[in-house]
């Protein structure tokens, strides 16, 4: 046997990944960190987004790497082939789909949790307690009480499916999770509006219920979610004999930013003994704004919430959160007994709920850090002041789309987003979006309104100003005109040279 173990030992090398040259490691991390933070503090003088060359592609279509390569290389070829062609996120004209800055501060914090390198799943440490931290400051937000829990996924993608997870075994109990949803399980029928996030329904295709057992509800004037026309179709759903179980109200829709009367559904559902969960993807975080809290009015009285960090509260992607009223559902729809994951009374596995029991993921990284480094470092109240200043630059472009006769104006302008067009044809304004994009100058997305495509300007990056607002109103204009038959002049700014 000694013989065996001394023969396995010498046949494989000690091949330890630490640098064999700590100082030239640590020269070269200096160097990319001090050229992250000047591409991040001079982000201005590059283009928002710019399409990938060909053979910056085809240059990512190689073998499998066999051999170790210099880090230098490596980061020369992020450095060339990868930096320059990111989503744009960072810089200030990006108003297209609604993703946060991030900070400079945030940066800092995902470099320190990758260099402790934890796994959240569960055990006894400290970034647990970051994260139970923050579960705590946003219990106190919404006003949620003490046995509320509160878990860090993805994004509210992930959230509102695992809100439906909880609903879902609320409703049919916890033996559902052993002998799945059964007849009971295809009578649950769920509510949104037809205005909510398409992952919604994606949720309930996950969660087994069937994209049919969605019931996706007519909006009003203000793209809320009409809660005469929910109250009746729950009564229809009942009298046939299928039982309503969960609605999910929007506080931020993604097209135009609607936050549904949180109030009134909260009322239906207790009074219909029906989950009431909130997507609150972007827009639950004004709670941090004292000028847009009353517009939540109501989500203190939500049975789960799902948000993003990483979009009005500029963490840096991922961090994605759901808060659940009572902590014991949440468990129980998710908590697994394993005799790897026993707890002890002491030690590393000691402790109560894991967030393992949360939750689906056993390994999980230290999301927590980046938004705990993030809410101390800025405050809520700097935090909400800028959520507020999103809001208000929207209100802004709203303003010079109404004053130019070549734009339209097609939907209330709520919170952050503003939805318009050039006065042509929906091809035109197609165009337009992607002149735009390509151009540098600004990344302004779309969607379709009452059957018009719109340009959609979602307004979240802390970086924003009024004249990132101008130039993105000039390129409309000034590709409009070019799109519509004769080029119109117009104070815009250069376009980027690509």
């Amino acid at each position: 046997m000694n013989e065996i173990i001394r023969n396995t030992q010498s046949s494989v090398a000690n091949t330890p990944l630490d640098p064999q040259d700590w100082s030239e490691f640590r020269a070269l991390a200096h160097r990319m960190l001090d050229e992250t933070i000047d591409g991040i503090a001079n982000v201005r003088a590059r283009p928002v987004w710019r399409p990938i060359p060909d053979d910056v592609r085809a240059a990512f279509r190689t073998d499998v790497p066999r051999e170790a390569s210099d880090l230098a290389e490596v980061y020369r070829e992020f450095s060339e082939h990868v930096a320059p062609y990111a989503t744009g996120n960072v810089h200030p004209g990006f108003m297209g789909w609604v993703h946060g800055g991030g900070t400079a501060v945030g940066m800092l914090a995902e470099m320190l949790a990758a260099g402790l390198n934890a796994n959240l799943g569960g055990r006894d440490h400290m970034p647990i307690e970051v994260e139970r931290q923050i579960v705590d400051w946003m219990r106190r937000l919404f006003l949620f009480p003490e046995s509320a829990s509160g878990i860090f996924v993805t994004g509210t993608s992930m959230a509102n499916l695992m809100a439906v997870l909880v609903a879902r075994t609320t409703a049919l109990g916890t033996l559902a999770r052993q002998h799945g949803i059964g007849n009971d399980g295809a009578l649950l029928t769920a509510y949104t509006s037809q205005a909510a996030h398409g992952c919604i329904s994606r949720a309930m295709d996950i969660a087994g219920l069937g994209t049919d057992a969605l019931r996706k509800i007519a909006v009003d004037a203000d793209h809320r979610i009409d809660v005469a026309a929910l109250r009746e179709q729950i009564a229809v759903d009942r009298e046939v004999g299928f039982k309503p179980f969960l609605v999910a109200a929007s506080a931020g829709t993604v097209d135009i930013g609607a936050i549904d009367d949180l109030r009134a559904i909260a009322a239906l559902c207790r009074e219909e003994g029906i989950w009431f969960h909130v997507d609150g993807a972007f827009g639950a975080l004004a709670i941090l704004s004292p000028e847009l809290a009353p517009l939540l009015g109501g989500i203190e009285l939500a049975d789960s919430i799902a948000l993003d960090f990483h979009k009005w509260g500029q963490v840096p992607y991922d961090a994605g959160f759901l808060l659940v009223r009572d902590g014991e559902q949440h468990r129980q729809a998710f908590a697994q007994p394993a005799a790897y994951l026993s707890r002890e009374a002491r030690g590393l596995a000691a402790g109560a709920v894991w967030p393992c029991d949360l939750g689906p993921d056993l390994s999980r990284g230290f999301r927590a850090l980046k938004t705990w480094f993030t809410l101390k470092t800025f405050g809520t109240d700097r935090l909400g002041r800028a959520i507020a200043r999103s809001c208000a630059l929207a209100k802004y472009l709203e303003a010079r789309v109404l004053a130019e006769p070549r734009l339209e104006l097609l939907a209330p302008v709520n919170l952050n987003v503003v939805c318009f067009r050039y006065r042509s044809g929906d091809a035109v304004n197609r165009e337009i979006v992607a002149d735009v994009q390509e151009s540098g100058i600004a990344a302004p997305s779309s969607t379709t309104l009452d059957g018009k495509f719109a340009i959609r300007a979602a307004i979240v990056n802390h970086r924003t100003e009024e004249a990132d607002i101008d130039a993105l109103v000039a390129a409309v204009l000034q590709f409009g005109g070019q799109r519509s038959g004769g080029v119109i002049e117009v104070d815009a700014p250069p376009l980027v040279a690509q």
